[in-house]
């Protein structure tokens, strides 16, 4: 996804935002998906650094019977389109976030925001395992570099080390597997660059080798 924004003014800051500088040239994009109440919008709202795009909505009755927000009782809202976040990698260059919805009814936007995508985050909760199997499955099939992460919630809860975790999602010992607190911008920046790390050593043969040894 490129864009020539050299002949146009910036973007206009929002309250807190930063402009998008007239030099950038090259933009890339990058998806974040999992289940239901994961993290994902609080991921993307952490690190942008604009104000987040966000199709939150309050959930309603119309949620009954087909969302499960038993394990996230605090949850009021939930997104029904996409969230969007941007960061400036540089001065030509420009990274756009894209949140992707957690509930299976929205599902069929996934495949629109995976194109042009150079790759994704799969944010899990360990406390629902199994709603990380149909992202990990899309993004298999749609042949999409991917990174998991960990989103650590509070809680009395006991945390299952990363082994254990990559056991249950059967992941391959090539995707990395961290941990992260998306609410945090320190963290979530953690896994975009492990993303990009990963993107590098798949797409650089030189560092390829110099992984395997």
């Amino acid at each position: 996804m490129d864009s020539k924004p050299s002949d146009r003014a910036p973007d206009p800051a929002p309250a807190g935002g930063v402009p998008l500088r007239r030099s950038v040239r090259d933009a890339l994009k990058i998806v974040v998906v999992g289940g239901f109440g994961v993290g994902k919008t609080t991921m993307v709202g952490s690190i942008s650094e604009i104000p987040p795009l966000s199709t939150e909505e309050v959930m309603t009755k119309a949620g009954v019977g087909i969302d499960d927000p038993s394990r996230v009782a605090d949850k009021r809202t939930t997104t029904v389109a996409f969230d969007f976040g941007r960061i400036s990698l540089d001065a030509h260059r420009v990274l756009y976030l894209f949140g992707a919805p957690g509930q299976q009814r929205f599902w069929f936007i996934w495949d629109q925001l995976f194109s042009g995508s150079l790759g994704a985050v799969v944010l899990v909760d360990t406390r629902r395992l199994e709603e990380s199997f149909y992202p990990l499955d899309r993004l298999e099939h749609h042949k999409m570099p991917f990174v998991v992460a960990v989103n650590r919630f509070e809680g009395p809860e006991p945390r299952p080390p990363l082994d254990r975790v990559r056991d249950a999602l059967s992941l391959p010992a090539d995707v990395p597997l961290i941990d992260c607190d998306a609410r945090q911008r320190d963290s979530s920046k953690n896994v975009l660059i492990t993303l990009v790390r990963h993107l590098t050593t798949l797409h650089d043969p030189a560092a390829l080798q110099e992984a395997a040894q």
